[in-house]
């Protein structure tokens, strides 16, 4: 970050300190918040010795009129999946003190009544406005020996606006050599008479190569279809399906390697399913200090059914030393637009973005649309372990991102020791996510950590985290002033992966 982009960013610090932000740093321990933040979760309230405690990780949302849901995965474990599953429910369009919070019944051997699964991953939400049914889909994980296996594709729904759940309704067991893998959910809320009620569930098959798969229910998440492939048999993870006003199911998707964006379509209510086509490739930053990331996609629609899909990628970085966020953007699911920076920082700044969650007002559209993309980063993309500071931003766009606004923090920094371990590095998340919720700004939810009790290292024996789920008080604006244009940029690095693909789990 150069010496002005640091003094615009403190000077940003100061001003947005407020009695808010002091009680949000008194509750939570860091060091400073730019933007008041508030904890919407409930405290880990499982004891189980296989986990790593007070942990909450990768927050998904879901905002339908006032109402938004967040759900996410509590007591991690480090090699895979965690204790249950967590929701959290506002319906005041995102008011701070408004969220009522608790854990799923049935899912695992921890949860309350306990289900059949050692652990649960993945979690998603949906709401289906025909049916009136909020859904959060899930993965259910078995353990054999040394091995987490995805053993279930789940759904769980509410029928009281998202405060109380039912046990799982199973979409898909696996059998035979299936190994299911990263599930997401969408319903179709449009009026379209032929579509309106059907909700979709994606996920993928690492025990055939990540084989994309899809079921589709009709009525209100009660039962599901037979799994269904696409029409060319692709792989692929980390899908986000959206609907369009006419029906149409687009599925953006990174392929099984994480090397290239992906996209789908069905046009007659998920009965089959096109090939694939190639949005984009990839080319991703490690991110320095052994972080679990990585290129998973992040995507919404706006009013008029412009599909937006938003990864990390480095391409425009010389070296590929850092981040990027990139937005490529389509009308129809097979025809994309080329990729785009995201201009949050300078080019060459060493600012390192990653983790990205965007969110799009859908009473905007087209040129006017209005967008947040909330994201965590490094400032100094060099460093290690014990130097990497980890913050939480977000850039807007009232402009459909044709311009944008530079980076305001939200919170932060974060050191990566104050987070739970995996075998693939620190967790945070494999993604966050953001809506607007009835109103004209947006509410992320994204894990914040503060400094662990009885030790310096969250992962330690005898250590207690505390890495909780977070929203913000008032809500993100997009900010009209936003003029910062990617015009002019340059691919400078090659569009490949420079570290291995995530597994979900």
């Amino acid at each position: 970050m150069t010496i002005i982009s640091r003094l615009r960013w403190r000077t940003r610090a100061i001003l947005a300190i407020t009695l808010a932000v002091l009680f949000s740093l008194a509750s939570t321990g860091l060091a400073f918040a730019s933007v008041p933040i508030v904890q919407i979760s409930a405290n880990d309230p499982y004891t189980n010795t296989t986990s790593q405690h007070q942990t909450e990780v990768e927050p998904d949302t879901f905002a339908f009129g006032s109402t938004i849901v967040s759900t996410f995965q509590v007591g991690r474990f480090t090699d895979g999946g965690s204790s249950n599953v967590g929701w959290a429910t506002n319906a005041s369009g995102g008011a701070s003190g408004s969220w009522t919070n608790g854990f799923l019944p049935g899912t695992t051997v921890f949860a309350t009544p306990p289900g059949p699964y050692n652990r649960v991953s993945d979690p998603a939400v949906a709401f289906d406005a025909a049916h009136n049914t909020w859904m959060i889909s899930t993965l259910g994980l078995t353990v054999s020996g040394t091995s987490v296996l995805g053993a279930a594709v789940l759904v769980s729904l509410s029928i009281n606006g998202g405060t109380t759940w039912s046990n799982p309704v199973v979409v898909h067991a696996a059998s035979g050599s299936e190994n299911l893998d990263k599930n997401w959910i969408v319903c179709d809320d449009t009026s379209n008479p032929s579509t309106s009620g059907h909700c979709y569930v994606e996920w993928d098959d690492n025990g055939a190569g990540n084989l994309i798969h899809m079921s589709t229910s009709i009525n209100g998440g009660t039962s599901w279809g037979a799994q269904q492939n696409t029409a060319n048999n692709a792989t692929g993870l980390g899908g986000q399906p959206v609907v369009q006003a006419n029906g149409t199911v687009i599925v953006p998707i990174n392929n099984a390697n994480e090397t290239a964006v992906l996209a789908f379509t069905s046009t007659n209510g998920g009965t089959s399913w096109g090939s694939t086509v190639t949005v984009a490739g990839i080319a991703h930053h490690t991110e320095d200090g052994s972080l679990r990331s990585g290129a998973l996609i992040t995507a919404e629609i706006d009013g008029a059914g412009t599909v937006y899909v938003v990864w990390s990628d480095s391409r425009f970085e010389r070296g590929g030393r850092a981040n990027d966020l990139v937005m490529s953007t389509s009308t129809n699911g097979t025809s994309w637009t080329a990729v785009t920076r995201i201009p949050a920082d300078p080019v060459g700044s060493g600012v390192d973005h990653f983790i990205p969650g965007i969110a799009v007002d859908r009473s905007t559209s087209g040129t006017t649309a209005h967008l947040v993309v909330a994201f965590y980063y490094y400032p100094v993309s060099k460093c290690s372990s014990s130097t990497c500071q980890l913050d939480v931003g977000y850039v807007s766009s009232t402009t459909g991102g044709s311009s944008w606004s530079s980076t305001t923090n939200i919170t932060g920094p974060m050191t990566l020791s104050w987070l739970p371990n995996t075998t693939q590095g620190r967790m945070v998340g494999d993604y966050i996510s953001a809506d607007f919720a009835g109103g004209s700004v947006a509410f992320p939810a994204f894990a914040v950590a503060s400094a662990p009790t009885g030790g310096t290292d969250c992962s330690t024996a005898g250590v207690t985290c505390h890495e909780a789920i977070f929203s913000v008080v008032s809500g993100l604006a997009s900010l009209a002033r936003g003029a910062n244009s990617s015009l002019g940029d340059r691919v400078l690095s090659s569009s490949s992966v420079s570290s291995a693909p995530l597994t979900s789990r």
